[in-house]
Order: C-alpha cells, then structure tokens, then sequence
C-alpha cells in the first residue's frame, strides 16, 4: 500500500497499531495475598508476682547478712539469730525433724520457681493465627465461649446452653424443648463447627455437644 504524500510532497508515516495489545493489559494485576504466618505459641505471663516475692525476700536476707558482717567487722557480737541458726545446724542431725521439713519446704519452693520459670502460663489467652509475621493476636476464653453460645441459641429448638471453652476442647451443653434431639445435636455441631473455624485461633479445640431435654419444674 503506498504511503500519502504531504502537502509539499513528502511521505507521513501512519501511526502503527500493536494488534496484540488489548484493553485487559492496561488492567493493573493485583498482587497475590501473602500466605498467612503459622499459628504462634501460647502467650507467656510476666510472673510479676512471683518475681516480685523472690526478689523481696532475697533483698531482705541480703540487707540482713550484710548488716550482720558489717558488725562483725566493727567488733561487735553477730545476730542472735545466725548463732542460733548455726548451733541448731550444729547440733541437729540429718535426719531430724524439722531439718527435713525445712529440706522438704526449701525444694518444694525451687520446684516451684522452677515450673513458673519453664511454663508460659496465660491458660485463659487462645493464641491465633498470624495472619502477617509482625502481627500476634489471642482470645480471652471467656470471648470465645461466648461466641460459641450466641451461635448455638441461634439454633431452632434451643432453650438455654452452657459453654465452657478449653485450649484443646469446647464443651457444650444444651437444653432443647422441642424438635428431636439428633436434630438439634446435628444443627449444633454445624453451626458451632463453623464457629469454631471462623474464631481464627492456632489450634482451634475440639467440640463436645450434648443435648438434652429440661427438667421438670416442681
């Protein structure tokens, strides 16, 4: 096909179209969601209780003792208390009494130190899952076993429920004054089942449903 001439006899190049190229490409793509980060661990407790109890009474034995050096330094007579500590150590044999209760006492408190050193306690926090590595998010147990009973009395049949919700479990017991009760149960086990899911805890707990008919009044 030949080229039009211009007005002073020179040729002009028609734009060129790119055929391959449609509407769609000019459509920013979005970018795919980043996969959501694995459940986090249980949150742990700051024990400030305990902290605080040990590090008083370490401060208290240790002014003590170093009062009492002091004055042994200065030429004056130790505490009543140390020597008579250290004659009862003294005197006392191994297999006393009250030298194994005090043994007994003494590792039943390192134990102790021990267990709330090594566990995260926080029974009652529901870690969730992370839906983005910087983000970390828990349930209250009491929340969830509320979610958990709001769902269920929406259930048709459903008188009254009790739910105690777990870390590894959710029981749930209802009341149901009419409608049969395998229905009822089958009803409850869905419903609370997609509850359960839609909580978005790490470990979601098992269900335990149980239906039964209510008492009779008088």
């Amino acid at each position: 096909m030949s080229e039009p001439l211009g007005s002073e006899g020179t040729t002009r190049r028609l734009p060129v179209l790119d055929k391959d190229r449609t509407a769609e490409d000019d459509v920013p793509v979005p970018e795919p969601a980043p996969e959501p980060a694995p459940g986090s661990g249980r949150f742990w407790s700051a024990r400030r209780v305990p902290a605080a109890v040990v590090a008083l009474l370490l401060a208290a034995l240790a002014g003590v003792l170093l009062y009492d050096i002091a004055a042994v330094r200065a030429d004056r007579p130790p505490l009543r208390v140390r020597r008579e500590l250290a004659r009862q150590l003294a005197e006392r044999p191994l297999d006393d009494v009250w030298v194994l209760v005090g043994a007994g006492v003494a590792a039943a408190l390192g134990l102790w130190l021990i267990l709330l050193a090594v566990t995260p306690g926080l029974r009652d926090v529901l870690p969730m899952r992370r839906p983005h590595p910087d983000v970390r998010a828990g349930l209250h147990r009491g929340a969830a076993g509320l979610v958990l009973r709001d769902r269920a009395m929406e259930v048709a049949g459903v008188q009254s429920v009790q739910v105690r919700a777990g870390r590894r479990r959710a029981d749930v017991r209802a009341v149901s004054h009419f409608r049969d009760l395998d229905d009822v149960r089958a009803d409850l086990d869905a419903v609370l089942g997609d509850a359960v899911r839609g909580l978005g805890l790490a470990r979601p707990p098992a269900l335990s449903v149980r239906v039964r008919r209510p008492g009779r009044k008088g």
